[in-house]
């Protein structure tokens, strides 16, 4: 069973927490220290960033880290090396995030390929149009059983909602906001009427909320109506803050998760 399934099937009842870091970032070579001081600390899922000179959805947390990922010298090659070497220690599902360009390049089948040789189990690609997800991407993962995450966000409808909920396995990637990555402090009542009513479809997949968490209230209000949460930037920073130090950015992320 693919991880993404196997994560959500066993902890039907846990409110999970995933967290978004840019490979590459603060160095070319800390993913290994990375990834596994996040498993060690019991993170469920972990969200590789693979580093573009055009981020669109992202904030300038995001996209700060991008950057100097690029100037590193972080490849998707390159990311794909260092997640081989490390295959057989890493026991959660790792996911991709990724854009379009980079995997273009690459080649749709090589990068399926290259994934599962990784050990990874599925890649988010926030501009990817649905109709070329269905017709030209889809059909290439699922023969490697790669899952491909989409996102919806307050606007998207609910029709749009069940047609992706019916078309795409592992979760569904909640939005908090339609505005970039980013932390917020708390989430107004718009945002929790749109949780609240995404959670009344009783859709097949189970949701992950990202954009916006970096403190206990936002952590709740994810994880009260979805079956848990994802957290980029506010990790982002507090990595480069630690240099590279992932045990130190997790010990200051926990802090700031209770306050």
């Amino acid at each position: 069973m693919n991880k993404i399934n196997q994560l959500f099937a066993n902890n039907k009842d846990e409110k999970l927490l995933s967290l978004y870091f840019c490979a590459g970032c603060p160095t070319l070579d800390s993913i290994t220290d990375v990834i596994l001081a996040m498993q060690r600390r019991g993170i469920a899922m972990i969200e590789v960033g693979i580093p573009f000179s055009d981020p669109l959805a992202d904030g300038p947390v995001i996209q700060s880290a991008a950057t100097k990922a690029l100037k590193n010298g972080m490849t998707l090659k390159k990311l794909f090396s260092q997640l081989q070497s490390i295959k057989d220690q890493v026991q959660i599902p790792l996911v991709l995030m990724g854009y379009l360009n980079p995997i273009l390049h690459y080649g749709i089948e090589a990068f399926c390929q290259a994934c599962v040789d990784a050990g990874v189990s599925g890649a988010i690609i926030p501009d990817l149009p649905f109709d070329d997800y269905l017709n030209v991407v889809k059909p290439v993962a699922d023969r490697y059983d790669l899952r491909i995450i989409m996102l919806i966000t307050l606007e998207t409808s609910e029709e749009r909602i069940r047609f992706i909920d019916q078309n795409t396995d592992g979760f569904i990637y909640m939005v908090s906001s339609a505005s970039i990555t980013g932390t917020q402090k708390s989430f107004d009542e718009q945002k929790q009427a749109y949780f609240r009513r995404i959670d009344a479809m009783h859709l097949r997949n189970p949701r992950m909320i990202g954009f916006g968490i970096s403190n206990a209230q936002t952590l709740k209000a994810a994880q009260d109506n979805a079956a848990g949460a994802i957290i980029g930037s506010k990790f982002v920073t507090l990595l480069n803050e630690a240099e590279g130090d992932a045990d130190a950015a997790l010990d200051q992320l926990f802090e700031a998760l209770d306050n």
